[in-house]
């Protein structure tokens, strides 16, 4: 559907994550014209408009994960009123971790212009230091908080062929990582870029296992995770596949349930295993 008539817009924009020249002459256009701005935090916004010898024009407001969903429907106000809205967070893209989805979601919903002025990213930033393959990605924010949900979390990453990006918090990276030792072993490989953009960078490259020891020491700043592809398995042929089933059923376990798990932990189908199963008895 097009946009409501005579409605507002959206402007998403991305902000330095340490370095103010990689602010982009659009978000420094954007700070000084906008009607409204939203910002995670008003006071960095500030002071990042007064670096860039930028005075905005507009009202700035807060717009935090605590506030979010009461700010909502004052900005949606404002853009039916026909006004800007400069949506920024402290550092990088909005909506990516950070305040914005539940805004940008409810534009859509209402036919209202949202668009965005690209820049810094800690996830594509960090992908691109790695190392790590970036032809295929994820980015699964932040982990969990306590070991236990945290080493469910990891556990699907067991067997993800992709590289995911994630954030934590340096307090946690040791703890983090040494559950992650746990679940996907010492081998898989890993890079913690810590500081991106800024004096003290610094792109750490190895396995879970050095990684986890070398956390232990403590690590500063804002910390941005990437972790490899799990390595590929090879499939064992099908006739093997059906021989661990058939043993399975003579100890006593029901055929489809056998063929089940078993075509599951090869990561082939399920109803090709029971088939090829049956066939063989």
């Amino acid at each position: 559907m097009s946009p409501v008539s005579g409605s507002g817009r959206l402007v998403l924009a991305a902000t330095p994550l340490g370095d103010i020249r990689d602010a982009s002459a659009r978000l420094i256009e954007a700070l000084e014209t906008a009607d409204v701005i939203a910002a995670e935090d008003t006071r960095r916004t500030h002071s990042l408009a007064a670096a860039l010898q930028v005075k905005p024009s507009g009202r700035v407001l807060s717009f935090y994960d605590q506030n979010e969903v009461g700010r909502v429907p004052q900005l949606l106000e404002a853009l039916h009123n026909g006004e800007t809205v400069l949506l920024v967070t402290d550092a990088g893209m909005p909506s990516v971790s950070d305040p914005g989805y539940r805004l940008v979601a409810a534009c859509v919903e209402q036919d209202i212009t949202v668009t965005c002025l690209p820049g810094p990213s800690a996830v594509t930033t960090a992908l691109a230091l790695s190392g790590l393959p970036s032809d295929r990605f994820a980015f699964d924010g932040f982990p969990p908080r306590k070991s236990g949900e945290r080493k469910r979390w990891f556990a699907p990453l067991a067997s993800e062929q992709r590289t995911v990006v994630f954030f934590e918090a340096p307090h946690r990276l040791a703890d983090t990582l040494a559950d992650a030792v746990d679940v996907l072993g010492p081998d898989r490989r890993v890079a913690v870029c810590r500081e991106l953009t800024k004096k003290y960078e610094e792109v750490v490259r190895g396995t879970l296992a050095e990684l986890a020891e070398w956390a232990v020491e403590g690590a500063r700043g804002e910390i941005t995770v990437v972790l490899g592809p799990a390595p590929v398995q090879d499939t064992p042929d099908l006739d093997t596949l059906v021989a661990e089933v058939k043993q399975r059923v003579a100890d006593g376990e029901r055929m489809k349930s056998a063929a089940t798990e078993v075509a599951e932990a090869a990561g082939i189908s399920k109803k090709t295993l029971y088939d090829a199963a049956i066939k063989s008895s």
